[in-house]
Formats: structure tokens, sequence, C-alpha cells
């Protein structure tokens, strides 16, 4: 009996309030918004069945949804700060079977790990896989990561977690504080490129993003990781103006 392929549905999670830098995802490189950028290259992956755009209830992301709208891009609406009960109905609504989480503030996220890590998870028959957690043991940059978990790990997270900052982060009930008896695994890069930022939470990420992103349109490509790090050694001037912020910051 031939198994049936399982759906693979990439979330990702966007919001227009940030504290630090407000309306980043929309935030537009020429004329073209962060998230537009973003979602250009996830739709280079190989393996993905649908992609859905996860935003608040919130006025503020009123935005986003009009933005998805007109590009014909899929939006979902659930709770602001309960982001894990976001994924989780968005999952439901559309019976994915596999979950690839992406965040939009890596708008430079390079397709060929998105299908690295869906694969990585399909072969080991984990619970959930990361390229760039746990942050201790990454050897990706902040800006590139991709968790994928399946729906049963889903359901059962929404299930067991009641801790507020859990529930906001959506994944740290799989890896953080212990053994939570799910089994997960970690993509490895052949360089420790984890000392590089790529993401987008200040000004400073900004300025960083958009020489990045002319720099690889200059070439006509899409850019993959390998490229963007030979650009950031080659300028580290640029390199260095969002050297201050590390990983994670505000996480705990």
């Amino acid at each position: 009996m031939m198994s049936v392929p399982k759906t693979i549905g990439v979330i990702i999670q966007a919001r227009m309030g940030s504290t630090r830098l407000p309306g980043k995802v929309l935030m537009t490189i020429g004329d073209t918004p962060l998230l537009k950028v973003m979602i250009n290259r996830v739709k280079q992956t190989k393996q993905i069945t649908k992609i859905i755009v996860a935003t608040s209830t919130s006025p503020l992301d009123d935005e986003i949804v009009e933005f998805c709208n007109s590009n014909g891009i899929d939006s979902f609406r659930g709770s602001e700060s309960d982001v894990l009960s976001r994924y989780y109905e968005c999952s439901m609504s559309h019976n994915f079977d596999i979950i690839v989480r992406l965040t939009a503030d890596c708008p430079l996220i390079d397709p060929l790990i998105v299908d690295q890590v869906i694969s990585l998870f399909k072969q080991s028959g984990a619970d959930y896989a990361s390229n760039t957690i746990p942050l201790d043991s990454s050897t990706y940059p902040d800006g590139s990561d991709v968790e994928v978990f399946s729906h049963s790990a889903l359901v059962r997270a929404h299930n067991e977690v009641s801790d507020i900052k859990y529930r906001e982060h959506v994944t740290f009930h799989f890896w953080k504080g212990g053994n939570t008896g799910f089994k997960t695994i970690q993509l490895k890069s052949v360089e420790n490129w984890s000392n590089y930022r790529i993401t987008i939470d200040y000004p400073e990420d900004y300025q960083v993003i958009k020489h990045i992103f002319s720099m690889i349109q200059g070439e006509g490509a899409y850019g993959q990781l390998e490229n963007i790090i030979q650009i950031l050694d080659e300028n580290p001037n640029i390199r260095n103006l969002n050297s201050k912020y590390v990983s994670g910051m505000g996480w705990d």
C-alpha cells in the first residue's frame, strides 16, 4: 500500500508591532517590502505544499493582511501574544502534517537550507528539527532560522504548555528546559557562521539587509547563504554595523 505524501506547510510569523523596529516586516528595499522578498525566496523551496503568513488580530496587522491580499498570499489571523495557539489553529485549519516555522525578521532565508532542514526532519524521525536552535550549539547565522516539527508535536505542545513565554515563543517546549520527551535534531553547517547576523530587529540590521540584497540583485541571483557570508566578509564595514547585537536577545 502506497504511503500518502505529507502536507508540508510553511507558516511565516509576522507582525507590525515590533517594539525595537515597528513595521519592519513591510519596510522596503527599493519598492519591494521585506516580507515579499522573503516569500519570493521561500517559494523556491522544493518540498513545501503551501505558504501562510500568520499574523495577529491586532488592528496594527491589518496592513499585513492587506499586503497578502494584494499579492495573492494566504494569511491567517490569531492571538497576538499566544503565538503557539496561532500556529496550532493555522495548522488545524489547513490540515498540515508537517509545519515549517519561519519568522518574518529573516527576509534573506535560504530556500536550500529550508529544504535541508525538512529533509533532516523526515529522515531522522524527529519531532522537531532546526538549524539554529538551540542557540548555544548553532553553526548558522541569526536570520537563517528554520524550524520544522510535526503536527502531532504541535498539538501536544498546545495542550501541555501554560507558561506565557513558552506560548509566545512557540517552540520552547520542544527543546528548552531539560528532557521534554521530544526527539530533536539540529542541522550543522560545514563552517561555523554563528557570529554572522542577517536578521532584522534594529535599524542597523536594516542597513545590513539592504546592502546584502542590493549585492545579490546585482549578481542576478537569490543568494545562497555562502554568497551572503562572502559579501559580509568582503565588506567588514557593513558586517560591523549590527555586530553588537546577539542571537536570542530578549528571550529570557
